[in-house]
């Protein structure tokens, strides 16, 4: 999966690089969240294959809190990516006369680089209030990879503020970005139901659709994560739908939008019956 997963997004950037009419700004941000789902894989996977095959599930604290604060890192970045590529969607639906004038390649690269310069600044102070905790009644993380909520709970020191922080945080990584993502969508659903041909209907919600597809699989799996009732065994319960976001999300992001991409589809076409010239 994890191969398989890492191939598929490659071949989603290779396309998109390649392709000049694919140069625009949806293929721009489906190409960042390409390489954001292959950075997201490689901090977890190779250290679990590896885990899995030596039978050893040893890993030092700092490679451990680095591969937390690489986790929430990514986590972050994503929301906002998908909030850059909500707002185009919104320019190209409701405005679309001056798409190309609004959404050109200096506005197209700030976004980018917002997203991952925020999503990477704001888990620091997370990630130092944590390395300075101490873990003195037991080293046995109980997850398959450094997960934040599991290196808490083995915490000996007082956990109050980082729970404070871990609520504030979600603020600004979660639910901001999901509200500007729902305004966006929410100006797009009311752009789409004014138009009065069924086929400008379809093919407005086409562009728009593997987004939507990704975004919820995204908040319903992180809803399904994090917004239960906290219990004994809420980190064990946690584990299915973290591999769910770990390992399916990036595997299953190529695929939906290969398949609903008539673009895409048709430039993965045209690369794979062009003959090889030497």
């Amino acid at each position: 999966l994890y191969l398989i997963s890492v191939l598929g997004n490659l071949l989603i950037i290779c396309i998109v690089c390649a392709d000049l009419h694919l140069h625009t700004p949806m293929y721009f941000f489906l190409a960042n969240l390409s390489v954001l789902d292959i950075c997201s894989l490689t901090n977890i996977m190779p250290k679990l294959l590896a885990i899995l095959l030596s039978n050893n599930g040893n890993i030092s604290f700092s490679a451990c809190i680095l591969q937390m604060q690489c986790y929430m890192m990514f986590l972050g970045i994503e929301f906002t990516l998908l909030t850059s590529m909500a707002y185009d969607r919104y320019v190209a639906i409701c405005n679309p006369l001056r798409y190309t004038i609004i959404m050109n390649k200096k506005v197209c690269g700030l976004l980018a680089a917002a997203s991952w310069v925020t999503g990477s600044i704001e888990v620091l102070p997370h990630t130092i209030v944590i390395s300075q905790f101490s873990f003195c009644d037991s080293n046995v993380i109980n997850h398959f990879f450094c997960e934040n909520e599991a290196l808490v709970n083995l915490a000996c020191t007082d956990t109050s503020f980082i729970l404070i922080m871990t609520v504030v945080e979600g603020i600004f990584i979660t639910f901001t970005p999901f509200l500007l993502t729902l305004t966006s969508y929410v100006f797009i659903i009311s752009t789409i139901l004014k138009i009065r041909s069924k086929e400008g209907k379809s093919k407005a919600f086409s562009t728009c659709s593997s987004h939507l597809t990704v975004i919820f699989l995204l908040y319903g799996t992180l809803i399904g994560l994090y917004m239960h009732p906290e219990t004994q065994d809420s980190t064990k319960s946690n584990k299915l739908p973290t591999a769910m976001y770990v390992v399916t999300l990036p595997l299953l992001n190529p695929l939906i939008y290969s398949l609903r991409s008539k673009e895409l589809k048709g430039a993965l076409k045209k690369a794979l019956s062009r003959k090889l010239t030497f």
